[in-house]
């Protein structure tokens, strides 16, 4: 390919990766993959991105989106097609019927009973590549499944909110709000990708949270995330994370290996309880991604963000990468991964 068709189809990549977003909490089980279809001049014809399960692939959605100005371009997919007829046909025949005659993809499914696409294209004459902008998409909406398919547990993200010097709450124990308006409604928004949202009992009794995904006028989002309240104290029948918003499970364990089997049928997680929940979490080596919303505030003294880690010296310390920092407002939200998962 010359440098123009690379530029070209670098550039479909990532608009691939920005329709994969859009349907990153609404596929799970399947991978919340984006499509992009270019015609025979290299014209963007077709957007899709993976629909709820049961429903169409991203190329399905992508090819119905390009019609018949499919046939002799090119299909430009975050993960390589799959090769599988489950509640769908395989999009790999699908794109071999379009008439595509050039597939492009970032990264190979790992998934054994749906790869194969990628020999199913060559077999019939498409010309096919791979491992386009392959770290963009590795760390992209893909992330948390693929992190699933590798290590057979779902991608768990630690969340907290804290000031400058890393108190999550006062000495009286007030915390709303440390974080302004901008940081909030980027957790919302956050909230409403996901496939779970874990909280302590602890968190639970004190805040009575709904710990739901809303929209900025206080409307529900259209997903809502799975509720999980770990511990072993009781939580009142009326509390609000009881109501109908979304579904709720309880489990009556202190162990995060406990949560982490509960939650087995789920790929996208956030830990989002207090300081005692964080520590277990990182105590327990499962947090594969810290997410911290940090004010220009100092506090003092008060609660930490998190306790009890299993730090006991420095040498100790558990070490993490910058992976983003981004302002929200006045705020910032610092994305961090473990050093030995850069």
């Amino acid at each position: 390919m010359s440098d123009s068709d690379v530029a070209e189809y670098a550039a479909a990549m990532r608009t691939a990766v920005e329709a994969s977003e859009s349907a990153r909490g609404r596929t799970s089980p399947n991978p919340p993959v984006g499509a992009v279809i270019l015609d025979a001049s290299g014209t963007v014809v077709g957007i899709g991105s993976t629909q709820p399960p049961g429903g169409p692939h991203a190329e399905i959605v992508a090819l119905r989106d390009a019609g018949e100005r499919a046939r002799g371009g090119t299909a430009v997919v975050t993960l390589e097609p799959c090769n599988h007829t489950g509640r769908t046909g395989p999009c790999a025949l699908a794109l071999i019927e379009a008439g595509i005659a050039r597939a492009i993809y970032a990264i190979g499914d790992p998934n054994p009973v749906a790869t194969g696409g990628a020999d199913r294209l060559r077999a019939a004459g498409i010309d096919v590549r791979s491992g386009l902008l392959a770290d963009v998409v590795a760390r992209g909406p893909l992330r948390a499944w693929l992190h699933k398919q590798r290590t057979g547990r779902p991608f768990v993200t630690l969340k907290y909110a804290a000031s400058l010097d890393g108190r999550s709450a006062a000495s009286d124990g007030t915390s709303q709000w440390i974080t302004g308006p901008d940081a909030r409604a980027h957790v919302h928004a956050e909230r409403a990708k996901l496939d779970a949202i874990v909280v302590g009992t602890g968190t639970v009794l004190a805040d009575d949270p709904l710990l739901t995904a809303r929209r900025p006028d206080g409307s529900n989002a259209g997903h809502q995330p799975h509720r999980v309240v770990v511990g072993t104290r009781d939580v009142p029948v009326d509390a609000r994370i009881r109501g109908i918003d979304a579904p709720t499970t309880f489990v009556h364990s202190h162990d995060p290996h406990d949560v982490i089997a509960a939650l087995a049928e789920h790929t996208d997680v956030l830990v989002e309880g207090g300081p005692t929940l964080a520590g277990a979490f990182l105590r327990a080596g499962v947090v594969d991604r810290i997410v911290a919303y940090v004010a220009p505030v100092v506090l003092g003294s008060g609660v930490a963000a998190v306790e009890n880690a299993g730090v006991g010296t420095i040498s100790d310390a558990l070490r993490f990468s910058i992976e983003s920092v981004q302002s929200l407002g006045t705020d910032l939200v610092v994305v961090a991964v473990p050093k030995n998962q850069e």
